[in-house]
Parts: structure tokens; C-alpha cells; sequence
């Protein structure tokens, strides 16, 4: 026995599962737990590692043939919130990524972190160096040794953090979706190399999936979490979800808030741009480093585009020159909603335009307000709400929560949600001004089946109506809407 809790019940009410927790990990056993959003699968993880004490006693640990008894020093847990991590990470904002030239010349680099991380976990032998370049290696990490932890991609980002915790060599590894992210050829690599680790060292693998499908083979045992219902819509069997008549219709023809403030696009005069970016021979490079080169890009209005590629080809930075996130873009020739970048208009003159998600805006969210004050700070296109809406305002943040499924949550603070509820909430950030372009980096990202359904279905009745645009990014073709017209596909430059 490694892990085990018999009928844990945490100390602190708020904490608690809707029924006592019961869990064992026993040696050799490597184990998928496994439910859809909001089923507690966080929670369970808090327990295990001690976050969140239990009631009257304590989680049982056998480490061995490890020495440290604690569990600090013996589970290395990933979540799907924490990939930028570092000791600076409370000063990390959206754009900071793009903004290379405010990094301090201090900063660590992957390689420097990575290498920090070998020496803290023991005595630099041989074997140890060898297993650090077979990382290295499978994980192709060689080309990112030398950049900041702030510059990596999402699945980068991902790629970095899995290669530092498994050098710290852990007895019990968990992973909160492991997978999202990450390019079919990466996934394939991170199932081989788990399973090469979980065979050749002393480590347990517990995996956190929203999909069933997403277990490896090399899991020995799986552990399902209770489902909660999805509020709003209807269910049939074999989980598939369906939108009713009411909500599609409802987002197909937007009703109007009582102050007569919530009016479709189209009817304030806006989503009449015949061609809503146009890119011209665009090249983005940091020092010797090129993300995008030469790039002719038009997306006219109306079109629905899927954009895709490895990760590291650059579909964020492309994302962030849309976005007017990047300040790179004045010095290219971009043209946004018919305005040439550097004419004069001001980021939020852009901004206005456009209803936007991504995993850097996951993670730039760091303030535990109510969720519907989440949803309500995209009418003003801020992190944070600074500016308090309107009674109007919070008439348009509920409709789109209950199209989400998530009104319910409006009260709720963000940090106490799942990751999936997190993300449920920035989807109706996204839509709540009723954008003319609609940018999804990822919009799936840790959601079970049946949300996944349910946001493709609410994405395709929202392109059923005139002047919308649509950029969606995913490295799953079965996570792409039914509307998608054109396709994009990005090459990493060596």
C-alpha cells in the first residue's frame, strides 16, 4: 500500500465530497481516475496529497524504498492551472509573453530550471544524467533549453513541467489531464515515455482524465468519480448532449435585456467588414528564434476557420497579433476589421470586436470573484472587473451562463470551481458581448464529453447568424464544430 483513505471526510465543510472518499494505490498499480467536470476529481487529489485534512485521521503513506516519509517530498502533482509555475508566478499577465523585452535578464531559462530541478532531487550519477537526456529527448526539449519558461507554448509549457517532476524522481507522479494541449505526435511520445518511466523506476502514475477514451494502456486500475447533472440541457443516453430549441433559439435570435442594451451585433451597426485580418508576408522573431515567417493570411467575414499545427508552430502568437496582445504587430503589415495596425487605433478599439478564450487567459485569471463577475468583465475586455456592471449587464452574463449550463456558478468564486467549470466560465466570457470574431485557443481544454458536445453545438448555432467570424485552435479534429469552412496549418521553424 502506497496511498490509502477509508471513508475520509476533510475537516473543513466546504471541502467535502457528497460522500466519504475512499482510494488505495497499492505498489505496482498505476490508476486513472476518471469523471466528467464538476465530479469532485480535484477534491479527491486534494486529499490525497494532503491539502485538505481529513476528519478524525490521516491519510495512510508507505513511500517505500524511498527514505523521506513525507508526502511533499514523494508526490509531484501537475495540475492544469499551474503549467507556467515558477517562484515568480504571481506577477505573470496576459500579455507577458509577448512582451519579451520586460523579462528581467536574470531569469532563469528551461534549461537553468530543469537543471536546478536534477541537482535538488540527488547525487549526479551517470545513470541520473543519462535518464535527463532520455527525457530530454522523447520530449524534444533540446531546442527549448535556452528560452524562458514565459515564452514556451501551451504544450510546451506542459512538455517542460512533466520532464522537471519526473528528474525530481517522485514515488507517486499525478497529472491533471496530461494530454490537453499537447499535438498527437507529443500525446503518443508522453504515453511512451510514462509508460517507459512507470516500468523502469520506482513511481506510481495517477492520471486525472475527463474522458474514459484518454486512458493509456499502461494503467492498471481506474477509478470513477460520481457525474452531476448538466443544468439546462438534455441528456440522452450514451452521454450525448443536446441543446434544446429554447437555448438555440435563444442564441440564434438574442432576446433583449429589459434596458433594451442587449440587441444582436448586427443591429449596433458593427460586423460589416468584408475582411476582418488580412496578414502580408508577417514574420515574428525573438533574437535568432523564427515563430512565423513570411505568413499571407486573409479571413473574410462569415469565414470559420480551424487553425492547427505542432505545438511550438506559433498558433498563439498568430493569435496574439489578432488580438492586438502583441506588440510585434506594428511592425508587420496586419490589417484588423478594414484598420491598418498603427493607423491610430488603440487596442481596444480592436478588442471590441472580438470575444476571446485561450490557456494563457486560463491562466492569467488568478482572482477568486464570483464567476459572474468573471463572465462580466468581458463586456470590458479586462482581467479582473474594475468597472461594475450595469443590472443590464448582469442580465447578458446570465443568459450566457444558463446557455453554458453554468448559472448556477454565477455566485460561486472562480478559484473554488473545477478546472472544467473555469473553463465553462471564460467560454461565456468569450461570448457575452456577442462578438464579430470569435477566437478559441483550445476551447475544450479539460472538458468531459458531454460539455465538449454542448460548446460545439452552442459555437455552431452562434455561426448560423450573419457577420460571424470564427479562429479556433485545437489539436483535435473531433473538438472542431461542424461549421469550420477553411483551415490554417502552421509548421514549427527549426
Amino acid at each position: 500500500m502506497i496511498i490509502k483513505v477509508k471513508d475520509g471526510v476533510t475537516r473543513m465543510p466546504e471541502w467535502r465530497l457528497p460522500e466519504p472518499a475512499n482510494f488505495e494505490l497499492k505498489d505496482g498499480e498505476h490508476i486513472a481516475i476518471v469523471g466528467p467536470n464538476a465530479s469532485y476529481k480535484t477534491m479527491l487529489v486534494d486529499i490525497l496529497t494532503g491539502k485538505h485534512p481529513l476528519l478524525m485521521q490521516n491519510v495512510e503513506y508507505d513511500f517505500s524504498p524511498k527514505t523521506s516519509k513525507l508526502a511533499s517530498d514523494n508526490i509531484k502533482y501537475i495540475t492544469f492551472r499551474d503549467t507556467y509555475g515558477g517562484d515568480n508566478d504571481r506577477t505573470y499577465y496576459l500579455q507577458q509573453r509577448w512582451n519579451q523585452t520586460e523579462i528581467d535578464p536574470s531569469t532563469p531559462t528551461c534549461g537553468e530550471l530543469l537543471e536546478k530541478a536534477f541537482l535538488a532531487a540527488g547525487e549526479d550519477t551517470e545513470e541520473r544524467r543519462a535518464f535527463q537526456q532520455h527525457l530530454y529527448d522523447i520530449f524534444h526539449l533540446h531546442y527549448l533549453l535556452d528560452k524562458y519558461i514565459i515564452l514556451l507554448s501551451s504544450g510546451e509549457l506542459r512538455k517542460f513541467m512533466l520532464c522537471r517532476s519526473l528528474m525530481g524522481d517522485p514515488r507517486v507522479l499525478i497529472m491533471d489531464n496530461p494530454f490537453i494541449g499537447l499535438d498527437k505526435e507529443t500525446r503518443q511520445q508522453l504515453r511512451e515515455v510514462l509508460e517507459t518511466v512507470s516500468r523502469e523506476r520506482s513511481l506510481q502514475i495517477i492520471l486525472v482524465l475527463a474522458k474514459e477514451e484518454d486512458v493509456p494502456k499502461f494503467i492498471t486500475n481506474t477509478h470513477k468519480t460520481h457525474p452531476l447533472p448538466l443544468s439546462g440541457h438534455s441528456v440522452s443516453e450514451g452521454s450525448n448532449v443536446h441543446l434544446t430549441d429554447e437555448i438555440k433559439n435563444d442564441i440564434i435570435n438574442l432576446p433583449y435585456a429589459d434596458d433594451g442594451n442587449f440587441s444582436p451585433l448586427s443591429q449596433r451597426g458593427a460586423g460589416s467588414e468584408s475582411v476582418v485580418v488580412q496578414m502580408n508576408h508577417v514574420t515574428i522573431q525573438y533574437g535568432d528564434r523564427v515563430i512565423l515567417k513570411d505568413l499571407d493570411w486573409t479571413v473574410r467575414n462569415g469565414e470559420r476557420w480551424a487553425l492547427s499545427g505542432q505545438n511550438g508552430a506559433g498558433k498563439s502568437t498568430l493569435l496574439s497579433l489578432v488580438c492586438a496582445d502583441n506588440p510585434q504587430s506594428y511592425a508587420c503589415d496586419i490589417t484588423l476589421f478594414n484598420h491598418k495596425r498603427g493607423s491610430g487605433e488603440s487596442i481596444w478599439d480592436i478588442k471590441k470586436h472580438i470575444g476571446y478564450v485561450s490557456p494563457e487567459m486560463h491562466r492569467a485569471y488568478n482572482r477568486d470573484m464570483p464567476a459572474i463577475r468573471i463572465v462580466a468583465s468581458g463586456l470590458k475586455d479586462s482581467v479582473g472587473l474594475y468597472v461594475k456592471p450595469s443590472a443590464g449587464d448582469y442580465d447578458i452574463c446570465r443568459f450566457w451562463m444558463r446557455v453554458f449550463g453554468i448559472e448556477d456558478l454565477a455566485e460561486r468564486t472562480f478559484l473554488k470551481l473545477s478546472s472544467g467549470e473555469q473553463r465553462m466560465v471564460l467560454l461565456a466570457r468569450a461570448f457575452v458581448k456577442d462578438p464579430e470574431l470569435l477566437i478559441l485557443d483550445e476551447p475544450l481544454h479539460g472538458l468531459d464529453k458531454e460539455r465538449g458536445e454542448m460548446v460545439k453545438q452552442i459555437i455552431d448555432a452562434f455561426c448560423e447568424r450573419k457577420n460571424k467570424t470564427l479562429i479556433m485552435v485545437t489539436h483535435y479534429e473531433e473538438n472542431l464544430p461542424r461549421c469550420i469552412t477553411h483551415r490554417l496549418f502552421l509548421k514549427r521553424h527549426a
